[in-house]
C-alpha cells in the first residue's frame, strides 16, 4: 500500500496521466488513428480510454507473447494459469474473460465456446504493428460480445522484401523460433510467417511428471491488392497449442492436459472516395480436446469440443459537410458440437453427441461531427439474436471530446452493451459444475468521463468511470451446503463497478530536446476499483467478485547509445478475493537488448525477484524466467 500510495501521489501532484505506454515521441503515438468509434478519429481526439501498444512497444516490452503484453496496460486484469500465453483469462475493468471481444484487424474472432480460448491469437507476434485496448463497453463499434471492452489487434503492412528470423532460449528448457518473409509489389504485398515454442514447464506432478509442458505452432498469411478504387485484403492462419494444464480445472487432478487447434481466414474489400464501402466475409474454427487424466480415455473419457463461427459485415461510411456517418450491418452464425456442451444431437456424429448453434443480427449507426473545439459521436446498434427470447435490443452510446487548448481535453461518454452467455456457461455440468441453459444475457449501462493532456515529453489522461450491469454471469460455489457443492453458473440480478485510472508518460528525450538522453522515458498508472456486490462468507465467486481492486504499474526505458537498452516494468496486484492464496504481489521484467545493423541480441527476465505468486485459485506462477535469443532482417 506504501508503494501505491507514492506512486499515486506523483500523478496526482503532475495532475495530468497517459493511456499508453510507447516508445515512440508522444506527438506522433496521439496522431495514430483507433477505431474507438466507427468512425475513425486519432488517439488523442478520441473520447474513450484507448490503450495503445505501438510496434516499438512490443519490440521492447519484457514479454513474448500478447497475452504477455497486456498485463502492461493498465486498465486489463490478465490472469494466466501456464506461462507464455498456454492458459490465460483477459478482462477489463473488473469484468470476466468471457466480456472481452477479440478482433484480428477489426474481424471478431472471439470464441463462442469460452473465453479461455479467445486469446489463442493465429499470428506471431512478428506479425503485429499495433494493439489497441479499447476499455469500456465498445458495442456500438466491435459488436455486441465487448460488454466491457476490445482488444484488437492489428497486424503489419509489409513494407520491403524481406526475411526476418529469430530463436531464443532459457529456463526450463523453453525454446522459441519464427521465420517470416514478405514481398512487397507496387499494387501491394504479401506476408507469412510461421513460429513455434516449447517447454518443460515450471513444475511437475505427484509422481515427478511433466504437467505444465507445452508445444505451440502458428503460421499466419497477409496480403493486400490495390485495384485502384478499391483495396482488397486477406488473411489466414492457425494456432495448435498442446499444453500440460496442471491443476487448472480441479485442483484433486495435477496431470491434466488440453489440446486447441484454430484456424481463422477473412477477406475485406474497402473502397476509396466519398462513400467508403467495406463489405467483410470471415469464417473461424475451433477444436478443443480436455484431459482430466492425460493420456489416459480410460480413466475418465476426454472431453472433445468443435465449433464454427461465419460472418459477413457491410458497413458504410459517408463524409458530408455535416460530418462522418457509418452505418451497416452484420449477420454472425455460431455453432458448436460436443461430448457435453449443448442439447442432444438428432445425428450424433462418434464422440459428439450434443451441440447447439445460434445466429446473431446487428445492425448500426453512428455520427461523428466537429465544430470548433468540440467533437462528439452518438450512434447506436440494434441486436437480435435466435439464442434467446428477448427479442430486439437497442444499446446507444455518445462520446464528447472538448479541446480546451492544444494540449488539453476533456472528454465524457455514456454507452452501453450486451453479452450472450457462452456455451459453457449454458451447459458445462460435469466435473462438480452445474450449468443453467436459461441464463440470460448479460447487459451494460456506463458513464465515463476524465482529462487529457499532451505536452512536450509528457502525454497524460485521468479517468473515472461507473458500469452498471445487470444479470451478470459467474460461477458461485455455496460452501454453506458442503465442501462438494457445485459451481453453479448464475446471473447477479445487479453489479456496479465504480473505477478510477491516473497515469503519467514522460518522455524524457523529448522533454530535454535531447534523443541521445539516456533515460528514455518513465511511464507510472495506478487504478483502483469496488464493487457494490460484497462476496458473502460462504460464497466463493470464480469471476465477477474476484477483481483488482489496485494494480499499480511503472515503466523505465533507458537507452544507452544508439545501440544499448535496459527496459524495466514493473507492477502490482491486489485483488478483492476470498482465496487466501490471492494475496497481493509484485513482479519486476527486464530486457536487455543490443542492435546491430541487421542483428538483435537481447536478454529478457520475468519475475526478476523470483517472487511466488498466485493469480489464480491454488495454481503457482513460475519464479525467475530467463531467455536469451536472437533475431535478424534480412533485405532482398
Amino acid at each position: 500500500m506504501k508503494r501505491i500510495a507514492i506512486l499515486s501521489i506523483i500523478g496526482l501532484l503532475a495532475g495530468v496521466s497517459g493511456t499508453a505506454f510507447a516508445q515512440s515521441p508522444s506527438e506522433a503515438i496521439d496522431s495514430i488513428t483507433v477505431t474507438a468509434t466507427r468512425v475513425p478519429v486519432a488517439l488523442h481526439s478520441s473520447a474513450r480510454i484507448v490503450t495503445l501498444l505501438d510496434s516499438m512497444t512490443i519490440a521492447s516490452a519484457p514479454a513474448e507473447t500478447v497475452n504477455d503484453l497486456l498485463k502492461y496496460a493498465l486498465g486489463v486484469d490478465v490472469r494466466q494459469r501456464g506461462a507464455m500465453g498456454m492458459q490465460t483469462d483477459i478482462s477489463i475493468r473488473g469484468g470476466t474473460y468471457n466480456q472481452v471481444a477479440v478482433l484480428l484487424d477489426g474481424v471478431n474472432i472471439t470464441d463462442p465456446q469460452t473465453g479461455h480460448n479467445s486469446f489463442d491469437f493465429p499470428v506471431n507476434l512478428c506479425d503485429i504493428e499495433r494493439i489497441e485496448v479499447l476499455e469500456g463497453p465498445a458495442a456500438r463499434v466491435y459488436g455486441t460480445s465487448s460488454l466491457l471492452g476490445a482488444v484488437n489487434i492489428v497486424t503489419r503492412k509489409a513494407a520491403e522484401n524481406a526475411v526476418n528470423a529469430s530463436l531464443e532460449g532459457g529456463s526450463f528448457r523453453s525454446f522459441g523460433a519464427t521465420a517470416s518473409a514478405s514481398v512487397k509489389h507496387r499494387s501491394g504485398f504479401n506476408s507469412v510467417s510461421v513460429g513455434y515454442q516449447r517447454s518443460d514447464g515450471f513444475s511437475h506432478n505427484a509422481a515427478g511428471g511433466l504437467n505444465n509442458d507445452f508445444g505451440a505452432f502458428k503460421a499466419f498469411w497477409h496480403g493486400e491488392h490495390d485495384f485502384g478504387r478499391r483495396n482488397l485484403s486477406w488473411q489466414a492462419g492457425i494456432s495448435n497449442k498442446d499444453f500440460g494444464s496442471s491443476t487448472f480445472y480441479s485442483a484433486a487432478y495435477d496431470d491434466q492436459f488440453e489440446h486447441t487447434l484454430k484456424t481463422f481466414t477473412s477477406i475485406k474489400s474497402e473502397g476509396k472516395g466519398i462513400l467508403h464501402f467495406t463489405p467483410a466475409l470471415y469464417w473461424n474454427h475451433g477444436e478443443d480436446r480436455f484431459e482430466l487424466f492425460r493420456n489416459a480415455p480410460d480413466k475418465y473419457p476426454f472431453n472433445y469440443h468443435k465449433t464454427d463461427v461465419a460472418g459477413a459485415t457491410l458497413n458504410f461510411r459517408i463524409e458530408s459537410l455535416l460530418g462522418q456517418t457509418a452505418f451497416g450491418t452484420e449477420a454472425r452464425h455460431e455453432r458448436i458440437i460436443s461430448t457435453n456442451l449443448g442439447e442432444p444431437l438428432k445425428n450424433p456424429n462418434g464422440v459428439y453427441i450434443c451441440g447447439l448453434s445460434r445466429t446473431a443480427f446487428n445492425l448500426f449507426l453512428e455520427h461523428h461531427v466537429t465544430v470548433g473545439r468540440l467533437s462528439a459521436s452518438a450512434g447506436l446498434t440494434t441486436v437480435y439474436n435466435t439464442g434467446n427470447q428477448e427479442g430486439i435490443r437497442l444499446f446507444p452510446g455518445i462520446d464528447a471530446n472538448l479541446r480546451i487548448t492544444d494540449a488539453l481535453r476533456v472528454y465524457a461518454s455514456y454507452n452501453t452493451s450486451y453479452r450472450m452467455p457462452t456455451f459453457t456457461d449454458l451447459y458445462y455440468s460435469v466435473g462438480g459444475h452445474k450449468a443453467d441453459p436459461n441464463l440470460k444475457a448479460e447487459k451494460l449501462h456506463a458513464l465515463e468521463s476524465g482529462v487529457k493532456y499532451l505536452g512536450r515529453g509528457i502525454r497524460a489522461v485521468a479517468t473515472v468511470y461507473s458500469n452498471q450491469g445487470y444479470d451478470m454471469i459467474d460461477w458461485i460455489k455455496d460452501t454453506s451446503v458442503g465442501d462438494d457443492a457445485p459451481w453453479t453458473s448464475v446471473n447477479h440480478t445487479r453489479l456496479n463497478t465504480l473505477g478510477q485510472e491516473v497515469t503519467l508518460r514522460l518522455t524524457l528525450s523529448d522533454m530535454l530536446g535531447n534523443p541521445g538522453f539516456f533515460f528514455h522515458s518513465l511511464s507510472l498508472g495506478y487504478t483502483h476499483q469496488s464493487q457494490d456486490k460484497p462476496l458473502e462468507p460462504h460464497l466463493r465467486s470464480i469471476y465477477s467478485l474476484e477483481y483488482i481492486r489496485h494494480k499499480v504499474v511503472a515503466q523505465a526505458d533507458f537507452r544507452f547509445g544508439k545501440n544499448l537498452a535496459l527496459d524495466f516494468s514493473w507492477r502490482y496486484i491486489d485483488r478483492n478475493t476470498a482465496s487466501e492464496l490471492l494475496t497481493p504481489y509484485s513482479l519486476l521484467d527486464a530486457k536487455l537488448s543490443y542492435d546491430f545493423p541487421r542483428l538483435n541480441l537481447y536478454l529478457r527476465a520475468n519475475n526478476l525477484q523470483n517472487r511466488t505468486w498466485y493469480d489464480f485459485g491454488d495454481i503457482p506462477q513460475p519464479g525467475l524466467w530467463l531467455m536469451a535469443g536472437v533475431a535478424c532482417k534480412l533485405p532482398y
